[in-house]
């Protein structure tokens, strides 16, 4: 068997930060780390072929090479997803589906031959061994949860690594959370499920026995939702990997507010390496986080929380929503300033979407309120249901918000609030100089410091860097880069709106 496992294009997003990677010269992000996790459960006399598309076109000699074609997306890269499937079908070859955009939404994908939905290592085996059988059938999905302690480490070597920004890993699977919104529960349940810490460290053995030196992303929703493993294994292991190997690879991943309640945990995660965290913020308002479920955000100060997690070393990105049903006009201008005073700099902001499988989407549903199906982009000024707030009020207070936070004079003020706050362990191996980072320094320079707008802005948060905050240069350098990204992507979404300006 020849298979061809086929990652579709993100589209021009706030999280594909393509305009950002041009700085560095790399095509992506991150690797489709599910396709690749499928590819090591897959038989040994299989050859594989994987074609990432946000690294390269796909050609017509990787199509006539193939036998049968493996497509895994998200919801956010459903268009591209249609594009492959529609060409696999007029190269007559048979396409096997799965992932989170087919998993809640298989039934509008009608071209495809087979899907294996939910978590693969339960419905993979099933499929493989109904097609050796020859009576493959045309779903496979279950209501179950695997064990994966038994997942066997990515097949990284499907990959161009270098074309990548980051590498990606996943420790742990599930959420005990009930936000209504979000549909990790429907996907992974609200079990949380480990793989070993022999298993973390193997993996990123395995990546630096492949000459893996950058950054490496826990793809995990909630990566402390298992405290007490992660401090009394698998973090003291981290740090011990990295002690005795003189390791400087710095991870990031995604977690919940209450990292800030726990002072050892925070220290143990930045002294193993973590020096970034995403934490769902969603809204300064009570009622909005009460109604939707988000009862761990509640009755907290936020700002203080943000600022303990900056100090302790970690820089705090942020998802915020609006459009709930709570929500009035002064919700912009409420946002506006929280997010300002806490110093968070990449600060993704959406309007509140239903996702199929979760709670909001049956209310909506239920409710008569439920337009068409989401575009997987929350970022794009649109909504897929029918809002409590004036739509078109809305839209503009969603717009006019963005081009405020993106305006370099707020962005730049932005990063300054964070390095004030951000501080690094004390003994923290120390990252080696790149190359790369001098060159995408010198492109920032030109872009940013000569042809942007933003050049006053530039200068002067590098020369306050300098004197002030020495040690954090280069993250101040990454964060300007993104801030360019992020103006592209307010213009290309918010292109009927007044745009960023100084």
């Amino acid at each position: 068997m020849k298979l061809l496992l086929l990652y579709p294009e993100f589209p021009d997003t706030f999280w594909s930060f393509k305009h950002a990677l041009k700085f560095v010269r790399k095509n992506a992000s991150l690797p489709p780390l599910g396709l690749v996790t499928v590819a090591a459960m897959l038989p040994e006399t299989w050859q594989q072929k994987l074609v990432d598309l946000n690294v390269r076109p796909l050609k017509p000699d990787d199509l006539a090479w193939a036998d049968m074609v493996f497509i895994s997306a998200m919801g956010v890269q459903q268009e591209s997803a249609r594009d492959l499937i529609a060409r696999c079908g007029e190269a007559g070859i048979t396409v096997v589906a799965g992932g989170p955009l087919f998993t809640t939404g298989y039934e509008q994908f009608p071209e495809v031959d087979h899907f294996v939905l939910n978590e693969a290592e339960l419905t993979l085996p099933l499929f493989l061994e109904d097609l050796k059988n020859g009576c493959a059938k045309k779903r496979y999905a279950t209501a179950e949860f695997p064990d994966i302690t038994r997942t066997p480490s990515p097949k990284w070597e499907l990959l161009d690594m270098q074309k990548y920004a980051s590498m990606a890993i996943q420790f742990s699977r599930g959420c005990p959370y009930q936000c209504d919104f979000c549909n990790v529960t429907t996907l992974f349940g609200h079990k949380i499920r480990t793989k070993t810490t022999t298993q973390i460290i193997t993996e990123l053995e395995r990546l630096r026995g492949m000459g893996w030196r950058d950054s490496v992303f826990f793809v995990d929703d909630n990566f402390i939702a298992h405290k007490s493993y992660l401090k009394k294994e698998l973090l003291p292991e981290l740090i011990a990997w990295r002690e005795s190997n003189g390791i400087s690879t710095k991870f990031y991943t995604e977690c919940s507010i209450n990292l800030a309640d726990d002072a050892e945990l925070m220290d143990l995660m930045a002294r193993a390496g973590f020096n970034q965290v995403f934490i769902g913020i969603e809204t300064p308002d009570d009622n909005a986080l009460q109604a939707c479920g988000k009862q761990h955000n509640r009755s907290r100060n936020m700002l203080e929380n943000i600022r303990r997690i900056q100090n302790a070393g970690m820089e705090v990105q942020g998802g915020f929503i609006v459009g709930f049903d709570s929500d009035t006009p002064s919700i912009f201008q409420k946002q506006i300033e929280f997010i300002q005073k806490s110093g968070i700099v990449t600060a993704m902001v959406g309007v509140l979407q239903a996702l199929p499988g979760t709670k909001l989407y049956e209310r909506m549903k239920s409710e008569g309120r439920l337009l068409h199906n989401s575009s997987g982009d929350n970022a794009d000024s649109n909504t897929n249901i029918i809002p409590a707030m004036d739509p078109e009020m809305l839209k503009k207070g969603y717009r006019e918000m963005m081009n405020h936070l993106y305006a370099p004079k707020h962005y730049y003020k932005r990063i300054r609030t964070l390095l004030k706050e951000y501080r690094a362990p004390v003994g923290q191996i120390r990252s080696r100089f790149r190359m790369s980072q001098l060159m995408a320094f010198a492109r920032s320079t030109v872009v940013l410091g000569i042809i942007g707008k933003e050049r006053f802005q530039y200068w002067k948060i590098l020369i306050w860097t300098f004197f002030n905050r020495q040690q954090s240069l280069p993250l101040a350098v990454t964060l300007a880069i993104y801030g360019h990204h992020f103006r592209k992507v307010c213009r290309l979404h918010l292109k009927d709106a007044r745009q960023p300006t100084e």
